[in-house]
């Protein structure tokens, strides 16, 4: 029971090194947190990819990813492309603010949106085959007949830092009351999802 425990929270802990950053899937999560917009879709979506992302690198499929290197970089110019578009839409709403979502279908049409987006930043970033897949299923791997249990760790990891980011966020939304506020917020979204697209086309 003890091991289990023990591997558990090192699953946990390798899960959050690995997803704790400055990346596009937590600024799209954290501005979605602090809009309140369709927040329990995009949260549900993140932590339910990464579970399954997990599982297939603890299941061995790892060594898929590293063979085939034609598919990592075509998946790294579709998601450099979509990202570059991302970040000019998200430059453009500092030029021209939007006005909050008033309209039942306005408001759909935002939920659709959302969970297309965040399914194309979480399964067209080349790094999540690589790091999810390939690096956390070598170290579970090492782990032997608890790799499951790492992985499982690894997967809670993600579900509370997801959870916390997206409903977390909106404890922002006093500060964010101003529309200059969110100029700024979609400023720092432009330049991190263009950065990353320019970082992931050049490296494609």
């Amino acid at each position: 029971m003890t091991n289990a425990l023990t591997t558990a929270a090192a699953g946990f802990g390798t899960g959050l090194s690995l997803i704790v950053a400055i990346g596009a899937q937590n600024a799209f999560v954290l501005r979605q947190g602090i809009r309140r917009d369709a927040v329990l879709a995009v949260v549900g979506i993140c932590a339910l990819s990464d579970a399954v992302l997990i599982a297939l690198g603890v299941g061995g499929v790892g060594a898929l990813v590293v063979a085939y290197p034609e598919a990592l970089t075509a998946v790294g110019w579709i998601g450099g492309a979509f990202l570059l578009c991302y970040g000019a839409l998200a430059a453009r709403r500092v030029l021209r603010p939007q006005g909050a979502l008033s309209a039942e279908g306005r408001a759909e049409g935002s939920r659709r949106r959302a969970v297309l987006t965040c399914l194309a930043l979480t399964w067209l970033n080349p790094h999540v085959y690589l790091d999810t897949v390939f690096l956390l299923g070598s170290i579970a791997a090492d782990r032997g007949a608890l790799r499951w249990t790492f992985g499982l760790g690894a997967a809670l990891a993600s579900l509370c830092w997801f959870a916390a980011l997206g409903f977390g966020g909106r404890l922002l939304s006093r500060l964010l009351a101003r529309p200059s506020s969110w100029r700024v917020l979609d400023g720092l979204v432009a330049v991190t999802m263009i950065t990353l697209g320019v970082t992931l086309v050049a490296r494609a």
